[in-house]
């Protein structure tokens, strides 16, 4: 059955900006791709990479990291709730749990279950760009970046500035019996500071919000917070580190386990930190250790008014160790890394597990004759459960002028089941499957790139393939649905994008974007028919249309969504914003789904 997406909010904010750091007209650096070892400009990178920019941010109406993501192409945000309450992201038809989330170059990932990657305590203001690479990123970010990496760069470079967003808004929709009385509605407020004291900067950011819900048992609750610091002792020695909080509160009506999950409630609780330095040990090596952490613990109450039956209590945390280290020479830049990651979980529901993962990289990047750029690499890998592993890739780009740029690469990379894979008993929703084996790809992508001056094009076809592919399934809605490595699966994908910026007038300015991806996924035929969940979220068509308008003060963005899945009918969403700039404050109206589109985007959750 199909129900009703209500309008989520038409939310009025008010914001407050001290010092430079919101300024729009400030010059625009090449931007540099640390790619952990190798620091690579934009300009000469040899992957389908898409940077999306903190000015490109300003100019979409959105509010979170998730709606930004939902306008790039090719990159799928599957939302149960509105407002990030729980959201997946997957990267060129793949699932959520083959896309590597991280921060600043941490990995993000959790061990229990990719749902809550995207768990994160990042305001937008806080934001210097989202990198998003993809195709198979083992090369660069190890294992379980099968599809590619979404990599999210907070600020570093800060003038003192104070940002408040304040925001309230409502779907207009009456509350369902149970709910309690009057209208769908919430809000929340943001208070973001960056403070310079002589060598280091200082990142801190608060945020609460909370939401009735927009249909039966949804409502939602979260507070968050970060702080970010960085040193820079002289040209040749830096330190940087960061920790964040988010508590995440929510009824989960239909997110996992529909229809028997009308009562469910989850609490989610992240903490987060990381601690590196850079070391220029001459003008030819440079060496960069890291350590970090990511605990998470995931209350779910399958029954939300009785905890004496259906509960399960989760208790994960990830210890990871890089060192990372870059060689440039006349001959090319060399690049060399290990990793090591403990990951540890305590379960009510899954028992109590433990494995190690150690990666080693090597990498290599030169470019020939002045036009052929090479980046070629692999990445070995051993884990306690699953042994050794090596994935090897090439890319190559060929750059005709100044402004047209020819690439293509080839690439391998693999998953490893997470924990709820595996042990999950959540009867009579979802099992685990202990024998499972790790997904392994090959992907081969060629692609075209042409920037001049304010226009901007590219264009890209890939096949991926994956062997032991696993897709949560069932023979009949009677049954739990159970993951299973069902062979091989063949994706075939093409995608284009096309931007331009128009100056109409001194006073008027004018941009659009407009993009599309077609992807065709083929399995292999199984002798027997079943239900699958991956399938059936799977996207085949994305249109993403938008538009942007300046005059003076004033400002209008219009952005519009055409999302075809694999066995659902497709849908149309329409959202936009106005804002008005003062002197040290914003007004602005936002609404999203104008024309009350009805639509799923995972599961059963309208």
């Amino acid at each position: 059955m199909k129900h009703k997406y209500y309008l989520i909010g038409i939310l009025a904010f008010s914001n407050l900006a001290v010092g430079q750091s919101l300024d729009e007209n400030e010059e625009l650096e090449e931007v540099i791709i640390q790619e952990n070892r190798l620091t690579i400009p934009f300009s000469q990178t040899t992957r389908n990479i898409q940077i999306i920019t903190k000015e490109e941010i300003q100019k979409l109406p959105v509010s979170s990291i998730y709606e930004v993501l939902s306008y790039v192409s090719g990159v799928d945000v599957r939302q149960r709730g509105p407002f990030g309450s729980q959201a997946d992201v997957a990267i060129d038809g793949g699932s959520f749990e083959q896309t590597m989330v991280l921060w600043n170059g941490v990995k993000m990932s959790d061990a229990q279950t990719a749902h809550h990657s995207m768990n994160l305590p990042i305001p937008l203001v806080a934001i210097e760009r989202i990198e998003i690479l993809k195709g198979p990123a083992a090369r660069i970010y190890g294992i379980n970046a099968l599809t590619g990496a979404i990599n999210i760069v907070t600020k570093t470079q800060i003038t003192d500035f104070v940002h408040v967003n304040a925001y309230v808004g409502s779907s207009f929709k009456d509350q369902e019996k149970g709910d309690g009385s009057g209208l769908y509605a919430g809000g929340g407020v943001q208070a973001t500071a960056g403070l310079q004291a002589g060598k280091t900067n200082h990142l801190f950011s608060i945020a609460k919000e909370e939401y009735n819900g927009q249909r039966y048992n949804t409502a939602s609750k979260n507070i968050k917070a970060l702080y970010q610091g960085n040193a820079n002792f002289n040209e040749k020695n830096t330190l940087n580190w960061f920790g964040g909080f988010v508590d995440n509160e929510f009824g989960a009506n239909g997110y996992y386990a529909a229809p028997h999950d009308k009562e469910s409630y989850e609490i989610v609780k992240t903490f987060m930190f990381s601690v590196g330095t850079m070391h220029k040990l001459s003008d030819h090596i440079t060496i960069k250790p890291r350590i970090s952490n990511r605990y998470n613990e995931d209350d779910y109450r399958f029954y939300r008014n009785d905890l004496s039956k259906a509960r399960s209590l989760h208790y994960s945390n990830a210890a990871m160790f890089e060192l990372n280290g870059a060689y440039r020479s006349d001959i090319g830049d060399f690049g060399l890394g290990y990793e090591m990651r403990s990951e540890d979980i305590r379960s009510s529901n899954l028992g109590s597990h433990n494995r190690k993962n150690h990666g080693w990289y090597a990498e290599y990047k030169n470019m020939f004759f002045d036009k052929l750029l090479v980046n070629a690499g692999a990445y070995w890998n051993y884990n306690t459960d699953y042994g050794f592993q090596w994935y090897p890739g090439v890319d190559v780009a060929y750059l005709w002028n100044n402004h047209l740029k020819f690439q293509g690469s080839v690439g391998s990379s693999q998953r490893i089941p997470s924990f709820t894979d595996l042990y999950v008993n959540q009867r009579p929703g979802n099992i685990g499957n202990p024998n499972l084996n790790p997904e392994s790809a090959w992907q081969y992508e060629v692609g075209i790139d042409y920037t001049k001056s304010d226009f901007k094009f590219s264009a890209s076809a890939f096949q991926r393939v994956i062997d032991d592919f696993i897709d949560w399934t069932r023979i009949s809605v009677d049954v739990p649905y159970q993951p299973q490595n069902l062979g091989q699966q063949n994706m075939r994908g093409i995608q284009a994008r096309i931007k331009q910026d128009f100056e109409v007038s001194s006073n008027q300015k004018l941009s659009y974007s407009a993009s599309y991806q077609y992807l065709s996924p083929k399995e292999e035929e199984n002798a027997t028919e079943i239900i699958s969940k991956y399938k059936i979220e799977s996207l085949k068509h994305q249109v993403i249309l938008g538009i942007d308008y300046r005059y003076n003060d004033f400002s209008t963005q219009l952005q519009n969504r055409y999302v075809k899945r694999e066995m659902n009918e497709g849908y149309f969403i329409t959202d936009l914003r106005l804002q008005y700039q003062f002197s040290t404050f914003q007004v602005y109206m936002q609404a999203t789904n104008l024309f009350n589109s009805t639509y799923k985007e995972v599961a059963a959750v309208p």
